[in-house]
């Protein structure tokens, strides 16, 4: 079985490719989903409170992600940084686990997306790595819409993370979703021949 990295910065489509993978029956680990999930662990929700304060806990004692996330998204003090040395060991065992399940159904690839693929030290599991890419004007406006928030938050949010020319360095795979959904999925799937021909088999 091939294990693919699949990443992107913040904006460049990642999860619409990995919608299309999917309807392309390929089975992907999504990390992203795995992260709000492990803060259903009390252990570790107690640890995040500790270290970032009352201020992210709402009055049910749950977690106020837009709290946390105005903290980790604005803050030059690597509190970003902090975070992910919290929750990053225990999402990885979670996609280990996933691969297990995955494996034994015989599947001859799988999926993990993320988007700290090569940040979190994902680049030792997968066989090979798949980066999504978009123009940053583009980028930038889908951010805005999506989150609804401003130009200066979203660059906020882009400069947070490594950017799109170090991601491709450590790419097999780069695809460029500048265009619409059509586009893409027409490009989704020269990948999957191009896949199918080089990687499989």
């Amino acid at each position: 079985m091939i294990i693919l990295g699949l990443t992107g910065s913040i904006g460049c489509g990642k999860s619409s490719l990995s919608n299309i993978l999917k309807d392309n029956n390929i089975n992907i680990i999504d990390a992203d989903l795995i992260s709000r999930k492990i803060f259903e662990d009390k252990k570790l929700l107690a640890l995040v409170f500790e270290h970032f304060g009352d201020s992210i806990k709402n009055k049910d004692g749950s977690l106020n992600r837009k709290a946390l996330g105005n903290i980790v998204f604005n803050d030059d003090d690597n509190k970003l940084v902090e975070l992910n040395n919290l929750t990053h060991p225990k999402i990885k065992e979670k996609v280990l686990k996933e691969i297990e399940k995955v494996k034994l159904y015989n599947k001859d690839i799988v999926v993990i997306d993320a988007p700290l693929l090569i940040e979190g030290g994902y680049l030792e599991i997968v066989d090979k790595v798949v980066v999504i890419t978009c123009n940053e004007d583009i980028q930038i406006k889908r951010i805005q819409q999506r989150d609804n928030c401003s130009k200066e938050e979203a660059l906020s949010r882009i400069s947070s993370q490594m950017s799109q020319k170090d991601k491709v360095k450590y790419a097999d795979y780069v695809l460029d979703n500048s265009g619409d959904l059509k586009e893409l999925k027409e490009k989704t799937h020269e990948f999957l021949l191009y896949m199918k021909e080089n990687w499989c088999g």
